[in-house]
């Protein structure tokens, strides 16, 4: 290694023996600077340190064709003040090349861990692949910042999107996010989609049965073709469960002793306990059962559950009158019923099986007639005290 006082015009002229691949050139004039001259012709600067654990490491600056001597200096001293205050500039250059792209962690770590778990996967594929693939899967994850979110976040909406579509990108992007620093995923120190505010949504849509509305839905199914839609159907209002925990329950999951179903795999991907009421305990010891079949609600003859039962729903739902009910307002339904009742939301949200009180929020609908009944309450702890007294009325206010 040869060494020398480099001036911009020397390391210009340089060349590599012609005996030899390529030769090193270190200058005098600042400390740790190599100028690497190659047979091709090729050029390259680099920094040449010992780390604080007494390691030799080589730090490419860049092209020399490109990069000035006095270029190269500066940032040859730069790099040698970050090794002073303790960086490696080595290592966190190896760090980078870890990071991986939005798209090979998403394929690589996130869709094998919700798919082991998220019964709504597919939801998640279809998101990422619609619309977070196209926007960030080139991007190294270290490189998406809170603007870039931002941006998404609102471009979805201003595309004609509904707020609601808006706000699952970017809760997706939010748990993606939270994976890869819980996961200690190189690169990934904080979340950048912290602190973006979901959007208001006010196309929630409420929809709840009344009691007639219920008998007369009843009376519809029990008319049905499909035997199993008369107790399908009250199950779901009974219980307020989903529509798959429903059709997929096996007699093994009760227990009607003590009252208890026991659902194995929910939409969380955990398992939960629904009580049962003496109203479900009736149902269920009515349910034909067919032997041999561990179903509560098979298909007859196929003696499996249903893949779908939309067709003889829609049905009903059009001979009671009620074309607008959807099959999961039944569950609407069962919490509005408990809140009517007088339940409390912590109630409802355990017999739901909510994670989340706010989430349980949107079923805390009450009837008018539980709302006067509430505000009565005040009228009967005071008593008549603002009865108005009898007696003659006398206007002391003058013209």
């Amino acid at each position: 290694m040869a060494l020398l006082k480099f001036t911009q015009s020397s390391v210009n002229t340089a060349k590599c023996p012609a005996n030899q691949t390529k030769q090193e050139l270190t200058d005098l004039n600042c400390k740790g600077l190599v100028l690497e001259v190659r047979k091709s012709g090729g050029k390259t600067y680099y920094l040449r340190y010992t780390n604080h654990r007494g390691r030799q490491r080589q730090f490419r600056l860049g092209n020399a064709k490109v990069l000035t001597l006095q270029q190269a200096r500066i940032k040859c001293r730069q790099a040698l003040n970050q090794i002073a205050n303790g960086e490696d500039i080595f290592d966190n250059k190896s760090q980078l090349r870890l990071v991986p792209t939005f798209a090979s962690f998403v394929e690589d770590h996130y869709l094998p861990y919700i798919k082991s778990y998220k019964r709504s996967w597919n939801t998640d594929v279809s998101m990422l692949k619609v619309h977070l693939l196209k926007r960030f899967g080139k991007m190294y994850m270290d490189e998406i910042t809170l603007n870039h979110i931002i941006k998404m976040h609102y471009e979805r909406k201003a595309s004609g999107g509904a707020p609601g579509s808006a706000n699952r990108l970017l809760v997706l992007m939010r748990y993606i996010f939270n994976l890869a620093i819980k996961w200690n995923t190189p690169g990934i120190k904080s979340n950048p989609t912290k602190g973006i505010p979901l959007m208001e949504e006010n196309n929630k849509r409420e929809r709840y049965l009344s009691v007639d509305e219920a008998q007369r839905l009843y009376n519809a199914v029990c008319q049905s073709d499909v035997h199993m839609l008369q107790f399908i159907v009250p199950m779901l209002i009974l219980t307020g469960a989903r529509k798959r925990e429903v059709l997929d329950a096996k007699w093994n999951d009760f227990d009607l002793g003590r009252r208890l179903w026991r659902i194995p795999t929910t939409k969380s991907g955990k398992a939960r306990f629904v009580p049962l009421s003496d109203g479900a305990i009736g149902l269920l010891q009515t349910v034909p059962r067919l032997e041999g079949v561990d179903y509560v609600f098979p298909h007859p003859k196929k003696g499996v559950p249903y893949a779908s039962i939309f067709y003889a729903w829609n049905k009903a739902r059009t001979l009671a009158g009620l074309t607008d009910l959807r099959l999961h307002d039944l569950r609407h339904s069962h919490a509005s019923f408990l809140v009517n009742a007088g339940r409390t939301l912590y109630e409802v949200q355990h017999i739901l099986g909510h994670s989340q009180v706010s989430t349980t929020q949107r079923y805390a609908h009450l009837s008018p007639d539980t709302l006067l009944a509430a505000t009565n309450s005040v009228h009967k702890a005071l008593g008549n005290m603002f009865v108005p007294r009898i007696g003659p009325v006398i206007d002391t206010e003058e013209e």
